[in-house]
Parts: structure tokens; sequence; C-alpha cells
């Protein structure tokens, strides 16, 4: 790994440790085995490498566990793909907790911070369109506007209940035939039409 790698590695091991608003750019360098110089150079300043540093790692880790999932769902219905998806997300959520937690931490931040903002306001459209390329490319049948249409409002519920699960993860929250059953219900067929 390089400096750049590093440092994102060092941010996120001294994150998890010691949460967002205790972290300095000392902590990170030395996690990182790095001068603190080099988070300048590399990321203009630490509040950017922390924004770049959870967004890489909690997008990877829940970004993965749903693309496996969608790519899982082959040769089933949408809505079939659609519940086991939601049902099996509170294990992702709950494999990627201390990252989820740091994450949520951090979003205050990122909303006081327009070079953070403009960061994800760039990354949402490859986001986007990586999870519709996953859907298209597993459901053929999907155009392109369809399948980013339904990573949009995957993107939008992944946001809402992993918020809901870090809150209340004993709480009443909607699985995936729950779920489901109101899809079908918009749509104006039965949960089980794929």
């Amino acid at each position: 790994m390089g400096n750049r790698e590093d440092l994102l590695a060092g941010a996120r091991k001294a994150i998890v440790e010691r949460g967002v608003a205790k972290t300095t750019a000392r902590d990170i360098a030395a996690a990182a085995g790095v001068s603190l110089a080099a988070i300048g150079y590399h990321f203009g300043s630490k509040e950017q490498l922390i924004t770049e540093a959870l967004a890489d790692a909690l997008g990877n880790a829940i970004g993965d566990g749903m693309e496996a999932m969608i790519r899982d769902s082959g040769g089933t219905p949408l809505i079939t793909g659609f519940t086991e998806l939601w049902n099996a997300m509170p294990r992702i959520f709950e494999e990627n907790r201390d990252s989820m937690v740091a994450s949520m931490e951090n979003l205050v931040r990122i909303a006081r911070s327009p070079e953070s903002k403009n960061f994800f306001t760039d990354a949402l459209p490859t986001i986007y369109r990586e999870m519709g390329t996953a859907l298209q490319e597993t459901h053929p049948q999907l155009t392109t506007e369809q399948a980013e249409s339904i990573a949009q409002m995957y993107f939008v519920l992944v946001q809402g209940l992993g918020v809901l699960w870090l809150i209340a993860p004993n709480g009443e929250l909607p699985d995936g035939n729950r779920l489901a059953e109101a899809v079908s219900a918009i749509a104006g067929v039965s949960p089980g039409v794929g």
C-alpha cells in the first residue's frame, strides 16, 4: 500500500477506536505509520481524509453486501430478490456496525462542510450507476433507466433503514416481506408476482 491507502486505513482504524470527534490528525498519521504532512499532501485536510475513509469503508462494505445479494437473485422474480435483499440487510448492518456508528457520527460534520457535501454529491451518480449495472446484469429485462431507478430506491432505503437499525436494532423495523408488500401495493399487484 502507498501513503494514501495507509492513511485511509489508519483513519478508519483510529475513528473506530476513538470516534470521529476525538480522532486527531496525529492519531491518524500514527495509525497509518506516515508523517502528519502526508494528510495535507494526499487529502488537503483531516476532514477530507475522514470523509473519504468512511465513505470508502462503509460504501464498500454495505455496497458489496448488497451487490452480492442482488447478483444472487438472478433467475428469480425481481420482487423475490427485493424481499431477500431487505431480509438480509440486518445481518449486513450487524457485520458493519462499528463503521456505521462512525459514519453516523460523521454525518453532522459532513452536513456542515461544503467540501464534504460536494464529495458525496459527486459520488451519488456513480453509486446509482454501479448498483444499477448489477441489477441490470442480474435482471436483463430491466432497462438502464429502470435499473438506476431501483438502485436509487435501494440507496434511499439502505440509508433510512441503516439509521433506524442503529437507533433501534430490536425495534419494529420493516423486513423484506413488509417492504415487498408495500411496493406491491403501490404497484397494484400481489406480492408474489414478479
